[in-house]
Formats: C-alpha cells, structure tokens, sequence
C-alpha cells in the first residue's frame, strides 16, 4: 500500500463504538444508529469496532447503518481475540457493557479462531471485507498472538480479505515489541497518548514514526475523566484514583486560563505527534458527537500548551504548535 492508499486508510478523525455497545450504560440501537447516521451526515469515515464491544451488539449496529452506504466511501476496523459464545449456564451482567445479549467474549488467539472470529464479525456487521483487522488485548496472550493471530492476519492481507494489519491494547510495551518484530500496519492505542498520560511518547511514538507504523489514538478522555473530572469519573474503565482525579483538575484549571474546555485541549493533543494518523472519538449521543467535533475545532493559544509545561503537566517531548507538532 503506498502512502496515499495509507493516508485515505486513517482519516484525522473517527468513530469509536464501544460506548455504541453499552459500555457503562445501556444503548437501545435506535440511539445508536442514530450516532453512526450523524457521524456520516458530519463527515466521519473511519469507523471503529470489535466483537467485544457489547457482545456484537456494537458490530451488529455499525453494520445495519453503513450496509446502505456505497462500500468503497468508507473504512471499517475491527478486532480479533475473542469469540463470542453462549454459556453452559445464564452469565452473571458484564462489569463494563450493559444490557448484552448472552454471548460472552472468550479468548481465542489462534490461527484458526482468528479466521472464525474474521467470519463471524462479517457476519454481524453485514459486510463483504473488513479494512482494518487488530489483534485485540493480547495482554496474557502474547506468544499465541506473535504466531497463530499474526499468521492468520498476514494471509487475510496477503488474500486482500483485509487492507491492513493491526493491534489494539491499552499498554505500550506489547506494542513496542510487535513493532520491533514487525508484520504491523498500524496499532490501537488506547489511552496512553493522551493529556493525561503520556508513557507512550518515549519509546512506542518514535518507533512507530520511524517504521511508518500508522497510530490510532483511542481512548483521548481516558474513559471520561478528561471530559469531566469529577468525583467517580472513570480512568482505564475504573474509577479514577485521586491523584490522577487531581492531575485532571489542575490541567482543567490550566485550560480554564485560557478560555478553552479540557475537553477540547484533551481530543486535539494527541493528533500533534507525527505518529498519530486518526484520533478516535467516542460519543453515546447525537449530543456527544457534536461537542467532540466541536472541541476538535476550537481554537487554542499556544500559551496554554506552555503553561501546561510549566506547570509540570506535559513533557518537554511532547509535539504541540511552536514545539515540533504535526502539521
């Protein structure tokens, strides 16, 4: 693929559907066809899913809305390393998704559920081809993900069932060793590129940058605590500890002199760094939608990114405008 085909692969911007698959709180699929609708009627291509997500229910809903859409105007990723099958007996709620059918997620890394897991996400989504395939969440499975997953999404790209390579996780250092070992288009890269956290630039961004391994930015409210950092607010799915609930405020205080919402400085960081192709926003709303596209435009002086320097809360390293961002 050269580097215009790359480039037409991650759009700045695109739809992330967890929160499309119940995660924290139920979505009918009335809601959630009707984010994916306005995510298309405002531009966004680049569409964001995985098995997990709501036990197929996001896959399921993504699909109902883009089968309508002439295939070749936009761009699916998914993800595999969990097939979705019924119990023996009913399963206890999932502690992230709500209101789930009663499939549940198990992991499956190997060259033949890999192909399963392929099938059946066309299957739900409706779809003849996936662009995007990712390794999804590794952790505990890494040797069976380095051979069996890999090998079966290298042939899926070699067979063109697939335009490109990917792995999906919310740590670095996995990621780092698949790019040092190679194989790898792209990766996922949940929540720790952000704002708040940034134990990503050190190693993995320059790496990637260096070995034109494409980066989507998931994750940019770290699970919301950056888009309101109140007292319950979610980091890495859990509640956020306090010191990372006081690190939040005193950048929110930082971007309140300024003029500017921490929501707005928090979606556009991430898109400074050279190795960030897409940054994925994550609405369960019409509503939500909008704010994101809307912060992602605000206007932000340069002043606050020095600040926020200052103040101990972003890296020397890291790009922003006047220090080395993207353009």
């Amino acid at each position: 693929m050269d580097a215009k085909q790359m480039a037409e692969l991650f759009p700045p911007l695109g739809l992330g559907t967890a929160p499309l698959g119940g995660l924290f709180s139920p979505v009918s699929d009335d809601q959630a066809h009707a984010v994916i609708d306005a995510a298309w009627e405002r531009g966004i291509r680049f569409f964001d899913t995985a098995p997990l997500y709501g036990h197929g229910d996001s896959e399921r809903r993504l699909g109902a809305v883009l089968r309508g859409r002439p295939r070749d105007s936009f761009v699916v990723a998914t993800k595999v390393g969990r097939l979705l099958r019924r119990p023996a007996a009913p399963a206890p709620e999932d502690p992230y998704y709500k209101d789930t059918p009663p499939e549940r997620p198990v992991f499956d890394f190997t060259h033949d559920g890999v192909m399963r897991s392929f099938e059946e996400s066309l299957a739900r989504l409706g779809l003849e081809r996936i662009d995007i395939l990712h390794v999804h969440d590794p952790d505990a499975h890494e040797a069976e993900a380095a051979g069996g997953a890999l090998r079966a999404l290298a042939r899926l790209r070699e067979q063109g069932a697939i335009r490109a390579v990917g792995a999906g996780m919310n740590q670095w250092q996995m990621l780092a060793r698949f790019a040092e070992a190679g194989g790898f288009d792209c990766f996922l890269l949940a929540g720790r590129y952000t704002l708040l956290d940034q134990s990503a630039l050190p190693v993995l961004l320059p790496l990637c940058a260096g070995r034109g391994i494409r980066i989507v930015a998931g994750g940019v409210y770290n699970s919301g605590l950056l888009a309101d950092p109140r007292p319950g607010a979610k980091f890495n799915y859990d509640d956020a500890p306090p010191e990372l609930l006081a690190r939040a405020r005193r950048l929110a205080a930082a971007c309140r002199n300024h003029g500017v919402e921490l929501r707005a400085a928090a979606v556009q960081f991430p898109r400074f760094h050279p190795a960030i192709a897409t940054v994925l926003a994550g609405p369960r709303s019409v509503a939500e939608l909008d704010d994101t596209l809307a912060m992602s435009r605000v206007p932000i002086p340069v002043a606050l990114w020095e600040e926020l320097r200052a103040e101990g809360l972003l890296p020397d390293g890291a790009p922003t405008p006047g220090r080395g961002a993207a353009a």
